[in-house]
């Protein structure tokens, strides 16, 4: 499947405003693994309603959808956070055109590996991030901006062992995060303009799932 400065929004920070978000420490092998990827290749900025969005990153297929009504575990108990990535969820089933969005987690952070699974089915990727036509990009930049702040550090050394793992496994030119005015960008793909590497094949599905348990929890889905 980009407006706050927070950390916990890395890669959806990134297409929304600011490249500002976070969301691979070197490692052997003659690829090119330095990590230094430009700020503007993660930051797929999708323009305010009207506007173009890109394509989110691909994994498996969907799981079952949730009531498209409203996500389950939605209570008045639950943080600032939560209630407004539920209304973003929300939009996407009822406006963005995704009726089996997934519900975020409790701790607020959207679920990416159910959103990647559905963003790879043919034909559903695009609006994955803000609905189609960016319809409700205005509920995702609420979310963003309640976003609980992140310590960059450990977001940096998060992604740094995910991005070793997933040269460890096969996919060698994965590119390091780097540390950028005091936040974590992303690694990932060397060139994003022009991926190296298709998310949806087979390769690229197994060392991801090697390697989920290398990101903190709201990375996943950031690099």
């Amino acid at each position: 499947m980009s407006f706050s400065t927070t950390t916990a929004g890395l890669r959806l920070a990134a297409f929304v405003a600011v490249p500002v978000l976070a969301l691979t420490v070197a490692c052997g092998g003659s690829d090119d693994v330095t990590g230094t990827r430009s700020h503007d290749a993660v930051a797929d900025v999708p323009s305010p309603k009207g506007g173009s969005s890109e394509g989110a990153s691909t994994a498996n297929t969907p799981s079952a959808p949730s009531s498209p009504s409203a996500p389950s575990e939605k209570s008045a108990g639950k943080s600032a956070y939560y209630d407004a990535q539920v209304a973003f969820v929300q939009c996407m089933r009822a406006k963005g055109g995704y009726k089996d969005y997934p519900d975020p987690k409790l701790s607020g952070h959207l679920d990416w590996d159910k959103i990647n699974r559905i963003g790879s089915q043919p034909g559903r990727n695009e609006g994955i991030k803000a609905g189609k036509n960016n319809v409700c990009v205005d509920e995702l930049q609420a979310a963003m901006a309640v976003e609980p702040k992140r310590d960059q550090q450990k977001s940096y050394e998060s992604m740094l062992a995910h991005a070793q793992c997933m040269r460890d496994n096969g996919i060698s030119r994965f590119t390091n995060p780097v540390m950028s005015g005091g936040n974590a960008v992303p690694g990932g793909d060397p060139n994003p303009a022009s991926p190296v590497y298709d998310p949806a094949s087979p390769a690229y599905k197994e060392a991801r799932e090697a390697c989920a348990s290398k990101l903190l929890d709201g990375l996943d889905g950031m690099q």
